[in-house]
């Protein structure tokens, strides 16, 4: 049984086990009270999107409603927001951070600039999501399912950073043997995608809130052609089409039928597992260390009940995509997945990330 099964079924597990024996609401009133929910990147991006969507939510589910509001603090590829956090110690449900898997893979990769520990935060939600990879209008015309007409051409993309979350895209792009120019810097996906709708950018990819509240309606235009998904993980642990788009073809298909590219080896392997770390369980919403228990549990049984909401698979497909939510200690386990990758796949992607883009990691 892979690593994949045990810890999926795990939190299957745990999830049932909670809704059959939920712990009684904690005994805590935050009438009055104004929840700051940080996200550190700009406000374009899917971090804002999905934030956005759950606060008025949160607001409306925790006792005595108080204000959720969403604040943005960008920089260093999100490691600016992480660290800041990491230095909060206010325990009384006021300060929240919402991580991504930006945050999570320079963490995994031992970026000098991390300066923070998931272990030591509280994680009361996570929830996943997928991505979608698209090419400007000329590139499109000659995509195929296959990546062999477009081995000729010269992208440009705006990038996070090297060892964000933009490893999953730069990787697959690199394996299917296109040449793609980054710009490194941007404070988030929505700058990526302004960067595509400028002209300045040929190829862009965004999480799947992203794409479905900002890009479709490029695509919609004629100026964006959508390339393929990062896929979703079947039950044992195969990439097969992400739900929210099922007629795309994943990276999986499009390396299969182009020349060169191989479903199996350390590329392959390497680009998996940091997939699985980074995007079914890509999104967090954490208070701080040392937040009073009886806080995070009422943190929890407000996502909890968003997630019991007879309209909220309808809403969320909507706004977010076809994704899980965990909540409770099933959010922990989803977030040990999120901070788990085998050391040959981090061997792996520090030596590419060194070899590529001149970035050495210890």
């Amino acid at each position: 049984m892979s690593l994949y099964k045990f810890t999926r079924r795990s939190v299957i597990a745990v999830a049932a086990a909670a809704a059959i024996a939920a712990p009684a609401q904690a005994d805590v009133d935050m009438s009055g009270k104004t929840i700051e929910w940080t996200i550190p990147f700009s406000e374009t991006g899917g971090s804002a999107k999905w934030a956005n969507f759950f606060a008025p939510l949160l607001s409306e589910a925790l006792p005595g409603n108080p204000t959720v509001v969403v604040k943005f603090m960008p920089g260093a590829g999100s490691t600016k927001g992480a660290n800041w956090f990491q230095e909060q110690s206010n325990g009384d449900g006021t300060v929240m951070f919402g991580s991504s898997g930006s945050t999570q893979f320079p963490y995994l990769l031992d970026d000098p600039r991390v300066r923070y520990e998931y272990n030591d935060w509280e994680p009361v939600m996570a929830s996943g999501t997928g991505g979608v990879a698209y090419l400007n209008a000329e590139a499109g015309a000659k995509f195929d399912g296959t990546a062999n007409n477009l081995k000729d051409m010269t992208f440009i993309y705006g990038n996070q950073g090297a060892t964000r979350l933009d490893i999953i895209p730069a990787l697959a792009w690199k394996m299917l043997g296109m040449n793609v120019e980054h710009v490194l810097g941007i404070k988030g996906r929505g700058d990526g995608r302004k960067m595509f709708e400028s002209g300045e950018a040929t190829i862009d990819y965004q999480t799947s809130s992203g794409y479905l509240k900002g890009s479709m309606a490029l695509v919609e235009a004629g100026q964006a052609v959508p390339m393929m998904t990062w896929g979703s993980l079947s039950a044992n642990g195969e990439i097969v089409r992400d739900p929210t788009f099922p007629d795309m073809p994943t990276f999986k298909e499009v390396c299969e039928a182009t020349d060169g590219c191989e479903t199996s080896g350390p590329a392959w392997d390497a680009w998996k597992a940091f997939f699985i770390a980074g995007f079914p369980s890509q999104k967090i919403a954490f208070l701080p260390k040392g937040t009073d228990p009886e806080i995070v549990e009422t943190f929890s049984n407000a996502f909890s009940k968003i997630a019991a909401r007879p309209d909220f698979k309808e809403i969320s497909a909507a706004r977010l995509g076809d994704y899980p939510m965990y909540t409770g200690a099933a959010a922990k386990s989803a977030l040990g997945n999120a901070i788990s990758v085998n050391e040959e796949a981090k061997t792996y992607v520090k030596a590419w990330l060194k070899d590529d883009f001149g970035v050495e990691l210890k």
